[in-house]
This record gives structure tokens, sequence and C-alpha cells, in this order.
């Protein structure tokens, strides 16, 4: 397992990250604890470093069984967390977006709430979890800052969602010097992690880009297929009908990157990925012990070349090859500004506000 830095924090990670959403909900297939346990713990043994989770994830139980399945490795792996939605005071409403709560006094509360959930005195990484631009203010940006100075955080980050979009977010976490900005980004789905890429460069920032959904919800793991029969309450099934059939017409036309069996399509999608240099890690969706060997062996499959990194440049700017509309478009992307963001940047000439 190879390891990048988290912009010019001195925190290393694994390239391919754990994302303990999986553990503590029921959204990505239910498990019992001892099994979560087992899955932290084999991704251990196969060299990811990195866990990454937040206190919102199982209200605390994902953290609570990050800190148990991680407890004797402490000195030996990288935690991320992060803190920013209240779900003390409220009820989860299946998997609706709760109330976010960026006072500094309840941030201070609910960190301290974290760190004796994962049984640690400090965090190498601390995100804000889906914060709206206008809600980090100065007081918010002083608080990150005392963290550090109190070594309970060695790094501090942006985690933008929960769908696609927050390009003022992101720029601002990159105005700020933000050691991450993490962000839904692949092959089929490149706005807007592209164009934090971009600001990065234009800036000459050391903030580093964390991938979720890099498998674009099942497709580019072949998880969802046109057989596929998605259970009730799984979250993939977010995704509208349209969207999941124009994909797998998409499929079919990057199968080049398989390279005769060199390496998987899952495997493909994360060392696409992996090309950027301003990629720290990316966090795929493991379901079982079988992704986690697949994925985590991502690295040492051969880089995809330039003639292969060319071919999906022309390939994206065809959508793919699809021939049908996938249901969505730049307007469903999310904006806390009125649509200020995505205007400015040129994704679209309107937006709704979120």
């Amino acid at each position: 397992m190879n390891h990048r830095e988290l912009g010019g924090s001195g925190v290393e990670v694994s390239e391919v990250s754990f994302g303990a959403w999986v553990v503590g909900t029921d959204w990505w297939g239910d498990r019992t604890e001892e099994q979560a346990v087992e899955m932290v713990q084999h991704a251990l043994d196969r060299g990811i470093t990195y866990f990454d989770t937040s206190d919102v994830y199982g209200h605390g139980d994902s953290e609570r069984l990050l800190g148990r399945a991680l407890a004797e490795h402490r000195d030996e792996v990288v935690l991320g967390t992060k803190v920013g939605y209240d779900f003390y005071n409220n009820p989860q409403a299946g998997h609706g977006e709760l109330p976010k709560e960026l006072d500094v006094e309840y941030l201070d509360e609910a960190f301290e709430k974290s760190l004796d959930r994962l049984g640690t005195d400090h965090v190498e990484l601390l995100q804000l979890h889906n914060a709206n631009a206008d809600e980090v203010d100065e007081e918010v940006l002083e608080w990150l800052d005392q963290q550090r100075e109190q070594g309970r955080v060695d790094a501090i980050g942006w985690a933008l969602g929960p769908s696609i979009g927050w390009l003022a977010e992101g720029d601002a976490a990159v105005a700020h010097e933000f050691d991450v900005v993490q962000t839904v980004f692949n092959m089929f789905e490149q706005t807007p992690g592209r164009h934090f890429i971009e600001t990065i460069r234009a800036e000459n920032a050391d903030t580093s880009v964390m991938a979720r959904v890099p498998h674009s919800s099942g497709l580019l793991n072949e998880q969802v297929t046109p057989e596929t029969e998605l259970d009730e309450g799984d979250h993939r099934g977010h995704r509208p009908t349209a969207w999941y059939e124009a994909g797998w017409e998409k499929v079919e036309n990057v199968r080049f990157l398989e390279r005769d069996g060199a390496r998987t399509l899952g495997q493909a999608a994360i060392q696409w990925l992996l090309s950027f240099d301003e990629m720290a890690t990316v966090t795929p969706t493991f379901r079982t012990s079988d992704d986690i060997d697949e994925w985590a062996a991502a690295p040492d499959t051969p880089a995809l070349d330039d003639e292969e990194l060319q071919r999906v440049e022309e390939l994206y700017a065809e959508n793919f090859g699809a021939t049908q509309d996938d249901g969505m478009d730049a307007s469903d992307l999310r904006t806390s500004v009125g649509g200020e963001d995505l205007r400015d940047a040129g994704v679209l000439s309107s937006a709704a506000g979120d």
C-alpha cells in the first residue's frame, strides 16, 4: 500500500482508505457488530491505515465500533472523524438530512464525545461535516486552529455533501488553507472534483482531495447491474432508474481499462482517481471482505497510462457514449449560495438555491 500526505499537514494516509459509514448503520447492508469489527480489522490486515468516520454515522455507533476494532492498533492507524450535525437533539428520519450545528460550543462538546467513543485523545484529521460556506465564520476557523494548537487534531478538512455540488464550500476550503476537501468524485461524476483540483493548482495550494463514491454508486465496480434488486433501505436506491440505465451503457465503453485482466474495472476506477497528484486517498464503500481484498490491492495494479487517461477524457466529453438521458443535469447539483458558485464556474447558466 502506498501513502500520501494530507495537504501540508505531515499526516500520511493510505491511498485506499476505509469509509466507516458502512459500519454502525444499515444503509449499505445489515451486519452484526462482530462482523463490522472483523471488516475493520481485515482492512488493516490488507494495508489500509486511514479510517474515515463521523459522529453522525449510526449516531455514534460507527465511532464506537472503530474505537473497539482499532484499540490495540492506535499507533498504526490514522483516524478521521467529522462533526457538524446535531443528532443529539433531533431524530433521524430515514435517510433524511439532520439539522446542522456549527456553534463552537456545540462543536467542542460534540468533538469531545467523538474522542470518547473512539477511545483516543486526538484524531489525525477533523472535518466539518457538510457545512454551508456561510456557516464557517471566523469563530469556527479559530476553533479549528485551537484544536490543532491543543494537539487534538493534526489536520483539518471540509467534507462536502450529502449530494454532489458545493463548489462554494470546496473553494472556501482551499482559500482558508484546509488540508483536505472530501467530495463525491469518480470517472463518471467529475464535477465538482475536477473543479477543486483546478482551483488548488491555480492557487498553488496545499489542499488535498479525498474521493468518496469512487465507483459511482455501484456502477464502476459492477455491484449494481441490470439484474440487481436493491434491498429496501439500500442507500444506493436514491439514484433514479434512468441514471443506472445510462450508466450501464457507460460501463461497456470503459472496459478497455481492465487491460486484459491486469486489473478489474473497480481497481481501474481507483487508479484513475490516483492519477491526480492532488488526490490523497480514495474511500470506496466496502461491503464485504472480498471488496476489501480487491480494492486495497488497486494501487498495486498498473497505473493508467497516458493513452488510457486521454481516452477517458475524450469519453467524458461524450458522456461516455450513453444514448439515453440519465434523468439528472447540472441544475441538480447542490448549492448553498443560490447557484452563484455554479454560474461563476460555468457549470450552468442558472441554478436554484439549496
